[in-house]
């Protein structure tokens, strides 16, 4: 069953307190251990990452270790299994890569994921499981994971990324607003299943966000090269493309002197330049400007660009909703628009 980021975050905060253990699939770098730290600190719970892929089976056993008399032995636990065994606290193992993992190890986590125990020792009931895997077909060294393993799962999904998901954790994280524009115009790049086995990256949203750290660090001359590296050629060369448009128009300093008369782009890339480079100016000292000038776009007839301005203002910044120009607003078209009417 395939879930936004989204609904996985919901998914895991209800499943995580219950200690209910989830599987989560998907291609690489779509946001899956990010997501899980999230839930992780949205239900309070310590985050414990462990990598089965370069694992032992003794690793989820403990060490034998003799008695003094040698007559008998016992397995020491060590490492993540002592911390599990020893949590107090609520504590979320997240196991990630875990169809990487040899059969042996995934063998031996079957009775800490049902029993929740292993041998004489017996998980606190304060420990919760999530683990996460490619697939597959995703070229990332997965061969399966056991099914005895996988019935031992409350629930399975897979993660498919979403635009709009991407684009309200780019607007909390201050993604620079270029790159947010561009993949609003193009969100069939956000993530591409790679379908060759060459040395070279693919559009996801973990590359992306390589670009965006490296976007103003890069002198422009490298740029095509910097981005080419990060999501591959054909991508990069859109953004080139998309980044050339974004730079000739106006500033958004310029459009705020004047939101009465500055111009008003034709094309949907120009649109959403700046539309989203907009909401990103946006101040409580100014948006009365950026309301004047969106209140235009509406009249033009793009609302859906003006949407876009206005709701990622207020994502950007909360306190614009307080404004006297945002509450005027959503008494005409602009509160029509947000309200899906």
């Amino acid at each position: 069953m395939k879930v936004t980021p989204s609904q996985l975050v919901q998914l895991l905060c209800a499943f995580v307190p219950k200690r209910l253990p989830v599987l989560i699939t998907g291609r690489p770098g779509i946001g899956k251990s990010d997501i899980v730290d999230q839930a992780a600190k949205a239900t309070a719970h310590n985050l414990l990452i462990s990598h089965p892929v370069v694992e032992d089976p003794t690793d989820s056993k403990g060490l034998p270790f003799p008695s003094p008399d040698g007559s008998v032995a016992r397995f020491l636990p060590f490492g993540d299994l002592e911390r599990a065994l020893n949590a107090t606290s609520p504590l979320l193992w997240f196991l990630d890569d875990f169809g990487q993992a040899s059969p042996a190890v995934q063998a031996a986590k079957m009775q800490l994921l049902l029993a929740r125990r292993i041998g004489e020792h017996v998980l606190p009931d304060c420990v919760t499981f999530v683990a996460a895997t490619n697939r597959r077909n995703d070229n990332a060294g997965v061969t399966g994971i056991l099914d005895p393993v996988i019935s031992r799962f409350a629930t399975v999904v897979e993660l498919e990324p979403t635009i709009v998901d991407w684009t309200d954790w780019a607007v909390a994280n201050n993604v620079p607003p270029a790159l947010v524009a561009f993949l609003r115009f193009r969100p069939d790049l956000l993530s591409v299943q790679k379908t060759s086995r060459d040395i070279e990256n693919s559009p996801s949203p973990r590359s992306w966000g390589f670009v965006a750290q490296t976007m103003g660090v890069v002198p422009k001359e490298l740029e095509l090269i910097s981005y080419a590296g990060a999501v591959g050629e054909a991508a990069a060369g859109e953004l080139m493309s998309f980044l050339g448009i974004y730079r000739e128009l106006p500033s958004p300093d310029a459009i705020l002197l004047s939101p009465d008369t500055a111009s008003i782009p034709e094309t949907p890339a120009a649109l959403y330049a700046v539309s989203t480079a907009l909401a990103a100016h946006s101040t409580e000292g100014n948006f009365d400007r950026v309301l004047t000038y969106n209140d235009r776009l509406i009249d033009a007839g793009h609302r859906e660009f003006a949407a876009v301005l206005a709701r990622d203002a207020v994502r950007r910044t909360p306190e614009l909703q307080n404004t006297h120009a945002f509450i005027r607003a959503q008494g005409g078209p602009l509160g029509q628009i947000i309200r899906g009417q």
